[in-house]
């Protein structure tokens, strides 16, 4: 359902804004009354629901982490005082949250993870080039994932412009790397730096050499660019005759992308030989 991946992604991208049912049906290109029967349908919780446990989830696993303070994590939740974060948490999850900070863990919490739901399928294939790029110096706050199980980086994206404030005419990147046999891999969200000196502390820092790269530009909504990067990976680029190179691919964001709307266009780029 294309609908409610939009409505999935705009969520996830937007957690830490005031959202209400109209705003996520705007994003998705419908009524807020057809929005509601949707994604009900698709994920069998209601907007404000999913909404309100992913933001507990969220705050949970920041208190699992050490977070000091409730208050701040209360108010980026959506609640007004500590008191009435402390209810809402108990009872989505049956314990305080200084509980929670005090076993340092999840386990045993009904934590909601972010929902992957039935993808856009993917656009006819996109005009392929090949381009020099590099090197690169980046930095950016990483994430790991699994390879079935990425739908946390909208929220990744989100921190990133929150914490930056970056420009939406900057050119950011997502890099991924380091894929292991389970099909774990490492996402940064990040941008280009002129000297590591400039990364904020606790963010990771990454170069990336000259290189020559195959590009295809992602046309659709961003949620839906998973199906593009399986088409581009097992089909598209093979069948052009490219042999791809053991180092990090990446999507490149430039000013056409709208980070609101998840429209615009994103370059997708693999090394090649």
């Amino acid at each position: 359902m294309a609908v409610v991946q939009r409505a999935v992604w705009f969520i996830e991208s937007h957690s830490g804004e005031e959202l209400s049912l109209g705003d996520v049906a705007g994003a998705a290109g419908v009524s807020a009354f057809h929005l509601a029967r949707l994604f009900r349908a698709a994920t069998g919780w209601s907007v404000a629901r999913y909404i309100r446990v992913r933001r507990l989830s969220q705050a949970a696993a920041e208190l699992a982490a050490g977070a000091p303070e409730i208050l701040p994590l209360a108010l980026s939740s959506g609640y007004n005082s500590h008191e009435a974060f402390t209810r809402a948490f108990r009872d989505a999850f049956g314990l305080p949250p200084e509980d929670v900070r005090k076993r340092g863990h999840l386990d045993g919490l009904a934590i909601l993870a972010p929902m992957r739901v039935m993808e856009e399928p993917v656009a006819q294939q996109p005009v392929l080039r090949t381009e020099i790029i590099g090197p690169l110096l980046l930095t950016g706050i990483e994430a790991s994932y699994l390879s079935s199980d990425s739908a946390g980086i909208p929220s990744q994206w989100q921190r990133l412009h929150t914490e930056q404030s970056l420009d939406v005419s900057r050119t950011t990147y997502g890099v991924c790397s380091a894929t292991d046999s389970e099909g774990r891999f490492d996402y940064l969200a990040g941008y280009e730096v002129e000297h590591f000196g400039q990364a904020p502390n606790g963010y990771r820092r990454l170069r990336l050499p000259r290189q020559r790269y195959l590009v295809a530009r992602h046309e659709g909504h961003i949620g839906s660019i998973p199906q593009t990067w399986r088409a581009l990976l097992g089909e598209w680029l093979p069948a052009a005759g490219f042999t791809p190179v053991d180092a990090p691919d990446f999507e490149r964001y430039d000013a056409a992308f709208n980070p609101d709307t998840g429209y615009g266009g994103v370059d997708i780029c693999i090394p090649v030989e």
